[in-house]
């Protein structure tokens, strides 16, 4: 028999029980229910890059080293999961004090590989920001690979100041998108 004290929990008991069952399921589908967010690639070529002719990897110039740390102060208010480099001195280089600022590694990946840089992203980063780095001529070719439309139709071979942006929905059903905008120094008129 139970204490006078707790006899006004019996009839409560039923709708507890019931309570405690659905809440579990309920939480569930209220998870379910909340959308994921998207994976964000941003895509940078290079920094200015040494032009004295014979050199096989050019490092950057100062005006190079300083766009780095542009770019690095342009993407300061994100949380970058990682950061990819081709092998080149200047795409380290500009990739470096956001790396290095972020605690992250630079990690290479084959520039004649996007479609399966872009898978790795798809896979192993989704949700999350990531930055790639690349060239003039490839980094409108990494946006298509994530399968964006272009937001530019060209980057010229003299200009550094592109920053793009990939959206890449977490509803697979939804297409892509891609936003360019400019930052550190201009480079063109």
């Amino acid at each position: 028999m139970l204490p006078v004290s707790l006899r006004w929990l019996l009839p409560a008991l039923p709708l507890l029980s019931v309570l405690t069952h659905c809440t579990p399921s309920l939480q569930r589908a209220d998870k379910a229910v909340l959308p994921a967010s998207a994976t964000k690639v941003y895509v940078v070529r290079h920094a200015e890059k040494d032009l004295t002719p014979g050199l096989a990897d050019p490092p950057l110039t100062p005006a190079g080293q300083q766009r780095a740390l542009a770019l690095n102060q342009a993407l300061a208010p994100e949380q970058v999961a990682a950061v990819f480099s081709t092998a080149t001195a200047r795409t380290r280089a500009t990739a470096a004090p956001l790396a290095a600022r972020q605690n992250q590694p630079v990690q290479p990946y084959d520039a004649r590989q996007l479609s399966a840089l872009a898978a790795r992203l798809r896979r192993d980063y989704r949700g999350r920001t990531v930055l790639v780095v690349g060239h003039s001529n490839t980094i409108l070719e990494t946006v298509d690979a994530l399968g964006a439309p272009r937001p530019v139709p060209v980057i010229g071979d003299d200009t550094y100041d592109y920053l793009l942006e990939v959206s890449i929905p977490a509803d697979s059903t939804r297409p892509a998108t891609a936003t360019a905008r400019r930052y550190g120094a201009p480079t063109r008129p």
